[in-house]
């Protein structure tokens, strides 16, 4: 009992220590559910002041064009809902939204070495760490993942129990990410390749060749495993057929599934259609597709194996081919992969097919330091001078340890990155506090979640789009600012940051961010004037 004590207590701590580096959310996910959190926690419910994409709305600019709007069109509310009680208690702090996220944690098990030196990779997943106490999805993914696959392995091993109880788990993923539902599909194709195998026995049960005579999973517990899952997704699929008329309803406008380039994602007079997909011609589409693998396989290498472990998670992968333990997570690898190649490759490159990986890491974990052993038994093998059992514990525990480094390094260069996205809008929220904006004055941005998580303030994205377009929005959501930052814009007002061309209906910069490189700014603030009374704006 006392190994998966202190490995909780070691992801605890971990967790706690990201917390304290890092406070605050980091990216639009992020931020998102913890604006959710938020409306929730002061008694606004699933409803938000900000549009932060346009694919919740319909993927157009609504007439009329109204704040505030239902929540969770497209991402979904348990990484929200697990926040909001720590907000009731502490307020609307950072670490009341990352805490219950940091006490999420789980050990693998297998031998002792293994067990334990997995479990500490479990602690502190390689790369993928710096991202555990994000109040967002790795956290909730990464052992309920985990916790899906180890009960259907469960069942193919004869728990019926085990197996129905899964469902409640996928449902619970399901209610984190979209991608959940894979996961699903992953276990229904146990129960149903598992049934397949037991009629091929019973039809061959009399021949002389060795037939396993293991009872499949049974029906019952298939039925109980959706049952549990429909009891999970079942409320929040009405919730969202009430609301939107869909229990997915950017997916099925296909604003997610359809576009041919990211910027797509981010555009409202693109109009995302399977004929406009298929128009493109196959070249494209392959290429497009190619590409989706190519990252994902190389997010998995860095943010799942920190590269290290690959090789030994290969190994481990090869020992373990055909073992009924590992055979769910064989195949919701497969499934991870070919999604992430065929339904959303586009959006593979922005950290969605980590959100589906990270669930794969305990396993891995234990594959890569099974892989290890095997290296260290062949060397031992031709090596007399070796005793197998320390030199195995010497590179098993010498593998963690490397992990561990590149977990740091990894995690120091993330946290960098996001604190330089993250001083500019401390700066803008002092600055708008200063300038006396009211809190109900709307933000124009290209993070309207973000710019709500720093300064209270509601708003709207601004599209990839012609500059016309973004016009049609401010006038029809009436913002008074427009925030551009440097690193993360709308291509149609790079030349308002850079200073070449303003149009009349945004006013000169009061406010901006210098750079360091004696470029355009990082960050400026711009008056919008959408009426011809707005004494803001001087004509450009």
């Amino acid at each position: 009992m006392r190994t998966p004590v202190a490995l909780f207590g070691l992801a605890l701590v971990v967790r706690l220590a990201l917390i304290a580096t890092f406070p605050d959310p980091a990216y639009p996910d992020s931020y998102y559910y913890v604006d959710v959190a938020r409306a929730i926690a002061a008694g606004h419910g699933l409803n938000l002041d900000f549009v932060w994409i346009f694919a919740e709305v319909g993927n157009r600019i609504p007439d009329p064009a109204t704040l505030p709007i239902p929540s969770n069109a497209h991402w979904l509310p348990l990484a929200s809902f697990v926040q909001v009680p720590f907000i009731a208690v502490l307020g609307e702090t950072a670490f009341a939204s990352a805490l219950p996220l940091a006490l999420i944690a789980r050990d693998a098990r297998a031998g002792p070495l293994v067990a334990t030196t997995a479990g500490v990779l479990s602690a502190v997943p390689a790369a993928a760490t710096v991202f555990m106490a994000q109040p967002e999805n790795f956290a909730i993914m990464h052992p309920l993942v985990a916790a899906t696959l180890w009960c259907a392995a469960r069942g193919l091993k004869g728990d019926n129990r085990a197996f129905a109880f899964a469902g409640l788990l996928v449902g619970l993923a399901s209610l984190g990410r979209n991608d959940g539902v894979f996961l699903g599909a992953a276990v229904g194709l146990i129960w149903l390749a598992d049934r397949i195998r037991w009629w091929r026995g019973r039809r061959g049960s009399g021949s002389w060749v060795h037939v396993e005579d293991r009872r499949p999973i049974s029906f019952a517990a298939a039925v109980g495993c959706l049952v549990l899952f429909l009891l999970v997704m079942g409320p929040w699929w009405a919730r969202q057929l009430a609301t939107f008329g869909s229990i997915s309803p950017t997916s099925s406008t296909g604003a997610a599934l359809w576009i041919r380039t990211y910027s797509e994602w981010n555009s409202i007079t693109a109009e995302p259609s399977v004929a406009k997909f298929l128009d493109q011609g196959w070249g494209p589409i392959i290429a497009s597709r190619l590409a989706g693998l190519s990252s994902a396989l190389g997010n998995y290498a860095v943010v799942i194996g920190s590269v290290v472990l690959i090789p030994f998670l290969l190994i481990g992968a090869i020992g373990r081919l055909g073992s009924r333990d590992f055979t769910p997570w064989f195949l919701y690898t497969g499934v991870v992969f070919l999604t992430a190649t065929i339904l959303y490759p586009l959006h593979v490159p922005g950290g969605a097919f980590i959100h589906s990986a990270i669930g794969l890491a305990p396993h891995a974990a234990i594959l890569s330091i099974e892989g290890v052993l095997i290296v260290v038994g062949w060397v031992a093998a031709r090596r007399r001078s070796w005793d197998e059992g320390q030199a195995g514990g010497v590179f098993a525990w010498g593998i963690v340890v490397l992990v561990m480094a590149t977990a740091v390094v990894f995690g120091r260069s993330v946290q960098g990155s996001w604190d330089a996205s993250r001083q500019p809008r401390l700066q803008l929220a002092a600055e708008l506090d200063r300038l006396d904006v009211p809190s109900g004055d709307r933000l124009l941005s290209i993070d309207a979640a973000g710019m709500k998580y720093f300064t209270g303030r509601g708003g709207v994205v601004t599209p990839d789009d012609p500059l016309a377009t973004i016009e049609a929005v401010a006038r029809a959501y009436e913002p008074r600012w427009l925030i551009i930052e440097r690193d993360d814009a709308a291509r149609a007002l790079a030349p308002i940051l850079l200073g070449e061309s303003r149009p009349p209906w945004i006013g000169a910069p009061v406010f901006a961010v210098p750079s360091t490189d004696g470029g355009a700014p990082r960050l400026a603030l711009y008056p919008v004037c959408t009426s011809e009374v707005d004494p803001r704006c001087d004509g450009g």
